[in-house]
């Protein structure tokens, strides 16, 4: 384990509550243990009923006496969103953990018909968000944290083709992405602070961290050869998933965590302790993040209860 902050700093959990997309696998499957180790009811927000029972009883087995519940979210589809949103069994809500993810896909659409990544990886995360605020709202000392990307860096968002239906381009695709990941938390943020509210909305990423993301796109090819190069870059260069779900476990967790920060490890963004990272300018625009989330609201049909009323900020367009 890296020197610095690690698992064991987790303050205590007891009595929290936590929904972790994406938990079966990878950088969620170890948030979504760490969290119970350290006391926190968790629930595994996963689309596989199969993976998420594995995680479910994974996480019972090596954490006795664990809190641990799976409830199936698909994220590529709002009517799943919704059903998630609505049968959450819980009074209170301290952190919501937006970790799932897609990553360089061929193109495809969702339920809805949003291309995929942008779909899931921004989309069905705000829709969940929105759905859950009132709840977040009304917990004291709850945060939102949301996984995006160095990769962030590849494009920003273009705000007149946000469903890259003029270019698609995957890894642009997956960079606008993250880049949407993080000026969602700005804007968020913003939003929480013009209203006097002390939830917390923080974004993380893992640097480059050994997950089955990574192969996903080329497995859904076919294409063996280009698999086998990710694997044996993953084994050389990546670190494990549990240093790379150290981040998004500090910014959920750790005293000081502030409002729009983004964590990530500390050794150039790629591997190390987790510390405050570099993000690009365009994810601190205010503009963008305005016309982001209305566009949003638009696509989805969910508005923030109690925070819809911002008006809209000056600054250059997008």
């Amino acid at each position: 384990m890296s020197q610095g902050w690690n698992a064991s700093d987790i303050p205590d959990q007891s009595g929290r509550t936590a929904v972790v997309t994406g938990a079966n696998s990878g950088i969620g499957l170890v948030t979504a243990r760490e969290l119970a180790r350290r006391g926190a009811r968790v629930i595994l927000a996963c689309r596989s009923e199969t993976r998420g029972r594995e995680a479910e009883e994974l996480i019972r087995r090596e954490v006795p006496g664990a809190e641990a519940e799976f409830v199936r979210l698909d994220l590529a589809d709002l009517s799943s969103v919704r059903e998630f949103a609505s049968g959450l069994r819980a009074e209170r809500l301290d952190l919501l953990i937006n970790n799932a993810g897609v990553m360089a896909l061929p193109y495809g659409t969702t339920a809805d018909g949003f291309e995929t990544q942008f779909g899931v990886n921004h989309l069905g995360h705000f829709a969940l968000t929105g759905l859950l605020i009132p709840r977040l709202l009304a917990t004291p000392g709850a945060r939102v944290v949301s996984v995006s990307s160095g990769l962030h860096a590849i494009a920003n968002i273009d705000i007149d083709d946000l469903n890259s239906e003029r270019d698609y381009r995957r890894w642009v695709a997956y960079g606008r992405s993250k880049t949407a990941n993080l000026l969602f938390v700005h804007e968020l943020a913003r939003r929480l602070d013009a209203v006097g509210s002390r939830l917390v909305a923080a974004a993380a990423h893992p640097g480059y961290a050994s997950t089955n993301l990574q192969t996903a796109g080329v497995r859904m090819e076919g294409r063996k050869g280009a698999e086998r190069v990710v694997e044996l870059g993953n084994r050389l260069f990546a670190q494990p998933a549990e240093a790379g779900a150290l981040p998004t476990l500090q910014a959920a967790t750790a005293p000081g965590i502030l409002p729009d920060s983004f964590t990530g490890p500390a050794f150039l963004g790629w591997r190390g302790a987790p510390g405050p990272s570099r993000r690009t300018k365009w994810t601190t625009n205010d503009r963008a993040g305005e016309l982001l989330w209305t566009a949003s609201e638009q696509l989805t049909g969910v508005t923030y209860e109690g925070l819809d009323t911002l008006g809209s900020p000056a600054g250059d367009g997008v």
